[in-house]
């Protein structure tokens, strides 16, 4: 069985969540780290296993950066991490799966399910390895994990809102 590494400089980890109703904010956590075990060639077989550092999430404002860091959201200071186990890895395709699992934010853990397209392999022609590439995409109501904090809008409606998406793009070597 090949190695298989997350190559972080090639990966990202991506958010959006509804504002004032109208428009989305967007971030990224700009640490973190996939565990990857199994057969890249029979994904239904494998195991993940992703942790998030909280304290590396990047919206481009630092005063959003510390309060969604701060005990009205993440509360990093006593969950420093999200972390993601698989459970099971359904095949709906040749090139798309679903994995379900267990997530874990701020103490709560709920079982999710995203959708895992397998973009295929290349050789890498500068270290020789071969590497494969996978885009992710779900979503979840924050609100099942205790992000709760919210605001009233003057016009109706909340500051923030309860669904947010997630994507991922991950690229691994996979040395033989």
């Amino acid at each position: 069985m090949a190695n298989v590494q997350l190559d972080k400089v090639h990966s990202a980890i991506n958010f959006t969540v509804k504002h004032m109703m109208v428009s989305k904010a967007k971030g990224e956590f700009q640490d973190f780290d996939v565990d990857f075990q199994g057969d890249i060639n029979n994904l239904e077989d494998s195991k993940v296993k992703v942790t998030v550092d909280v304290n590396s999430i990047e919206t481009n404002n630092e005063d959003r950066n510390g309060h969604l860091k701060s005990g009205d959201f993440f509360d990093a200071e006593n969950h420093p991490h999200i972390v993601f186990e698989s459970t099971s890895v359904r095949k709906l395709s040749e090139s798309s799966f679903e994995v379900t699992g267990d997530l874990t934010i701020r103490g709560t853990t709920n079982q999710e399910t995203f959708k895992v397209e397998f973009n295929g392999m290349a050789k890498d022609p500068m270290g020789g390895n071969m590497v494969a590439g996978f885009d992710v995409e779900g979503s979840l109501n924050r609100e099942d994990y205790g992000l709760t904090w919210n605001a009233a809008l003057e016009t109706g409606g909340v500051l923030i809102g309860k669904e947010v998406n997630l994507t991922a793009g991950l690229e691994f070597v996979v040395e033989e």
